[in-house]
């Protein structure tokens, strides 16, 4: 996970010593973000590239182009080689299973439901989610009883958390945005659809997910001020 000198304050006295730009900045979600990656991997379709065949309507609902997102990674867009990537499932679990993408997505299920995701800079996007359930994945494992926590740890070092019995049989880890792969830009070759929660909670580019008995432990954002929780009906900050 990404340290800085904020570690060891807790969330109130991070926010309090913060200085009245920042604030603002962090209220907003306009946050400080690096530069983009220039260059792109030859065989790493772009969100453009990819929008040609997209669907754009699905059973009557309007959906919005994959490519209506901001680039907002801490760390810019991650190009993961598939082939190589794993799925790890570790923790408090009666089984520690590692899962290639065909493994994965061979031994699950697919679900896709439309979804909005809201992002605290102010932006939306409906779109057509379609993936794997979390909950089967997390199942499969086996969750010992000390387990509370679900931490999700993701390629670039970002992570975030959710309580154990947040994930229903509706919540995906996502392989395809609007019927198409996902671009790099949007967490090729997984990410996590994370309904009623503000954006940063969909993490990106999932490589781990983590049982753990912590309940204390607070992802990239929320250790930075944002809430825990992520509720899109409440305040982020």
């Amino acid at each position: 996970m990404t340290k800085d000198h904020t570690e060891g304050l807790t969330r109130r006295e991070f926010v309090a010593g913060l200085g009245v730009g920042a604030l603002a900045m962090l209220a907003s979600g306009c946050v400080p973000r690096p530069p983009l990656v220039s260059s792109n991997p030859s065989g790493f379709p772009t969100s453009e590239q990819l929008a040609k065949s997209e669907l754009r309507v699905y059973n009557g609902q309007k959906l919005d182009s994959i490519t209506a997102s901001r680039e907002n990674s801490i760390e810019g867009p991650q190009y993961v080689d598939k082939k190589s990537w794993r799925l790890t499932v570790d923790g408090l679990v009666d089984a520690v299973k590692t899962y290639t993408f065909d493994e994965l997505i061979a031994a699950f299920p697919a679900d896709k439901q439309v979804h909005r995701l809201d992002c605290v800079e102010g932006w939306s996007e409906t779109q057509l989610w379609e993936g794997v359930r979390v909950a089967d994945v997390i199942k499969a494992s086996g969750v010992k009883s000390a387990a509370k926590m679900v931490i999700l740890h993701g390629h670039d070092g970002y992570t975030t958390e959710f309580p154990v019995g947040y994930f229903d049989e509706s919540h995906l880890l996502v392989y395809k945005l609007n019927g198409v792969d996902l671009s790099a830009q949007r967490g090729y070759p997984l990410r996590l659809g994370a309904w009623s929660k503000w954006g940063y909670k969909w993490i990106r580019w999932v490589e781990r997910i983590e049982l753990s008995a912590d309940t204390t432990y607070l992802g990239y954002w929320e250790s930075r001020g944002y809430s825990a929780t992520g509720e899109r009906s409440q305040p982020s900050l």
